[in-house]
């Protein structure tokens, strides 16, 4: 894999990108995401942001020159997102230079202005060894005061289903993804020849593998099916997210299943959280090869009754 990226004292910089909107048709529960300008501007935003694993892409050079193939294998990326980018912003990925050895390194993205756009780790091998960025602010959450959204959730609650999924070249991935693979593989940032049908074939592992964004659209597109979301209707934004293979890499046209369970809980003043960890077993032999931690966090001031309710249960 091959890209354009210099060389500091410091670390490994990615080239400016702009990466493309690809969700404003995105809708759950019966209406349109934060993703949809219109949306967005209801609840403040300028326009409707891209969503964070996009970036993730512009560390896949980066990442795969520091640690080689493993990256692709058994490599972790935690990201806490900090500012939201829109289409048209140009955004740069770095990344620290390991000691000689290490396994595990700290990273960022930024927009081409200096706004932090993402800070996060990333590691190979045991993922479970390194203090990666989002189970350290896992760490320190403290427990919500008084959810309203999410007062029907529980830490420890479980998906209702045991999901089925897979990821074809042309395969739709339903409402809350409206694009397929062949779509983001035309204006992905960072192309790789791995990523493609005849290129796949070349690849190590003989045949195609799932960009690292793509596979948080892999783990996404059914997760409504798991039924550990908030009250409705509300609208909801990715705050952080760690994707983690572990018997790796994630292929085309492979079946897969995934189990979830909630694993925290938290607040702040304009969102309620909920910490989703998702577990991917390759079938038919159900080795697990993957987990995503995700931070779902939902706007306060998109829930209509937000307010009245807090009321009711004497939050306000």
């Amino acid at each position: 894999m091959t890209s354009p990226f210099s060389t500091t004292a410091l670390g490994l910089c990615g080239p400016l990108r702009q990466p493309r909107q690809m969700l404003a048709d995105q809708t759950y529960d019966d209406h349109k995401s934060i993703h949809d300008d219109a949306t967005a501007e209801t609840l403040g935003l300028r326009a409707g942001p891209i969503e964070g694993p996009t970036h993730f892409s512009q560390f896949d050079p980066l990442l795969f020159h520091v640690f080689g193939q493993a990256w692709f294998e058994t490599g972790c990326i935690s990201a806490h997102y900090q500012n939201m980018v829109v289409e048209g912003e140009s955004v740069r990925a770095f990344v620290e230079l390991p000691a000689p050895g290490a396994t595990f390194v700290r990273l960022r993205a930024e927009k081409a202005d200096g706004t932090p756009v993402l800070t996060g780790t990333a590691s190979v091998g045991d993922a479970s060894q390194h203090p990666h960025e989002l189970p350290q602010r896992i760490a320190k959450l403290r427990p919500p005061q008084g959810p309203v959204i999410n007062r029907d959730l529980r830490v420890g609650q479980r998906g209702a289903v045991v999901e089925n999924i897979r990821m074809g070249f042309d395969q739709h991935m339903g409402d809350h993804y409206p694009f397929t693979l062949a779509d983001k593989l035309k204006v992905i940032t960072e192309p790789c020849d791995w990523y493609t049908p005849e290129g796949g074939q070349r690849s190590p592992w003989g045949r195609a593998i799932i960009p690292t964004e793509m596979i948080s659209v892999l783990l996404g597109a059914t997760s409504a099916e798991a039924q550990l979301s908030g009250r409705k209707p509300a609208v909801g934004l990715f705050a952080g997210q760690e994707i983690r293979l572990i018997k790796g890499p994630l292929f085309v046209d492979q079946d897969y299943e995934l189990e979830r369970e909630i694993i925290a809980l938290s607040e702040s003043a304009r969102t309620e959280s909920v910490w989703i960890r998702t577990q991917v077993y390759e079938m038919p032999s159900r080795t697990l090869v993957a987990e995503m931690i995700l931070n779902g966090a939902t706007m306060k001031a998109s829930y209509p009754n937000y307010e009245a309710e807090a009321k009711e249960l004497g939050l306000a």
